[in-house]
């Protein structure tokens, strides 16, 4: 099976690569530029127009696109374009790509995300009852703007003239892993620091996934072709920022963390050049297709993920 990864270059492509590879699949990563020496093809591609790289879609299986500019920036007129841009472009050159070639691939999974659900603290957002919101009220104009690309991004994938490629919006949350970089790797530094308490008042709900959990989740999507359409790409166990917190500290072995109130957030947000929407909107989602398919979690809890997810960074500055 020849799998390509476009925009692979990155923490989660890089995941998927080491996996799928280890699987005996021939795997081959679109990037910006090569990456001689890996176990993977590697093979250029500029993320918005057709080129050589094409031929890599043709005859392939599947191709999983996760290229889009990170989003924790501050939402300037440049920085939005780019946003976009980055996400429906690549996501329409993808799928000129299959509607090119001879043989298509039976299975297109985008990249989308979770954040296409409303703001909320009530009832969680599954993909078949979960509020996708045109604007909402009495929230901040970026968070509008975020849902807009949101679905933006997802209407590019339904766009494309692909009839005979199953389609599978990826609507992921936060991926915790123990990488350099990661959200876990920035949460763990606050908790390491004395500043990992609660964000704002700590009711806003954190939606999560184990890396081994999307890993094996992007298997599943691979392997159970009955499933197409938005998926969410969660744990079934979204907790409170406050509880999120608690835990991760309990697992680090701190026993206090300072909180940081909105006003903080907002002022530390405008210095590191970020958005307070990445901490402290509510993203109550659950994985509803996910768990009707069958599929298992490894780590369905914050507790016992934040546990492994310590251990491992540990292990991973000790050998390093």
């Amino acid at each position: 099976m020849k799998i390509v990864i476009a925009g692979g270059s990155g923490f989660l492509g890089r995941a998927l690569a080491r996996s799928l590879s280890g699987a005996g699949r021939e795997v081959v990563v679109l990037s910006r530029s090569p990456a001689p020496g890996l176990p993977w093809r590697t093979a250029v591609w500029d993320a918005m127009s057709p080129g050589p790289w094409m031929a890599e879609i043709d005859g392939a299986d599947a191709v999983i696109n996760l290229a889009g500019r990170t989003v924790n920036c501050r939402y300037s007129a440049a920085h939005r374009r780019q946003i976009v841009d980055s996400r429906t472009r690549s996501t329409r050159v993808i799928g000129e790509a299959i509607a090119r070639a001879s043989r298509p691939p039976s299975l297109w999974l985008q990249a989308a995300t979770a954040t296409i659900y409303a703001h909320r603290y009530d009832t969680a957002n599954d993909e078949t009852s979960g509020i996708i919101p045109d604007t909402e009220p009495g929230v901040p104009e970026t968070w509008n703007f975020s849902t807009g690309v949101a679905r933006t991004w997802e209407k590019a994938l339904a766009d494309a003239d692909a009839p005979r490629t199953r389609k599978v919006a990826l609507r992921i949350g936060i991926v915790m892993g123990a990488e350099p970089g990661t959200a876990f790797d920035v949460l763990l530094g606050l908790v390491r620091r004395g500043l990992g308490g609660r964000a704002g008042d700590g009711r806003q709900f954190v939606s999560w996934i184990h890396e081994d959990d999307f890993v094996a989740a992007i298997g599943w999507l691979i392997e159970h072709p009955e499933i197409s359409g938005p998926v969410n790409i969660v744990s079934p166990g979204p907790v409170p920022n406050a509880a999120f917190m608690r835990e991760l500290r309990r697992a680090w072995g701190v026993r206090f963390g300072l909180p940081a109130a909105r006003w903080m957030l907002e002022i530390g947000a405008f210095f590191l050049r970020t958005e307070t929407e990445l901490v402290l909107k509510s993203r109550r989602v659950v994985p509803g297709r996910l768990l009707e398919s069958g599929f298992a979690f490894k780590f369905p809890d914050w507790p016992a993920a934040a546990a492994d997810l310590c251990a491992r960074w540990r292990l991973k500055r000790t050998s390093a």
